[in-house]
């Protein structure tokens, strides 16, 4: 069982960067997908979630600027991001739980480096 974040890299102030992650060893259709990032001395936050029913959620670091989107045939969850700032760079994951409710994650990857230089 395993997620697989891809994608990172360096932009400039102002781009774009499409974040994927691909499951592989559970159910994807019926999980709660999340992305979350970690910005350099700071802790865990959590960016966007998309529902087992392809609902989004944007918090107010994603709003208007990034999109989450699921293809379950590909078991894979995508994060576009537009008009980056340096403050998204981060190392970015996904995570994945059955239910919004639950306190942990079952399954979170490994991090993607997301480095937005000025």
């Amino acid at each position: 069982v395993q997620l697989q974040a891809s994608g990172g890299g360096l932009v400039q102030n102002g781009g774009s960067l499409e974040l994927s992650c691909a499951a592989s060893g559970f159910t994807f259709s019926t999980y709660w997908l999340y992305w979350l990032r970690q910005a350099p001395g700071k802790g865990l936050e959590r960016v966007s979630h998309i529902s087992s029913g392809a609902f989004p959620y944007y918090t107010n670091i994603a709003k208007g600027r990034f999109t989450i989107s699921r293809d379950n045939a590909k078991s894979t969850v995508y994060l576009q991001m537009n008009s980056l700032k340096s403050e998204d760079t981060a190392v970015y994951y996904c995570g994945a739980k059955r239910s919004p409710s639950a306190s942990q994650f079952e399954y979170l990857s490994q991090g993607t480096l997301v480095t937005v230089s000025s």
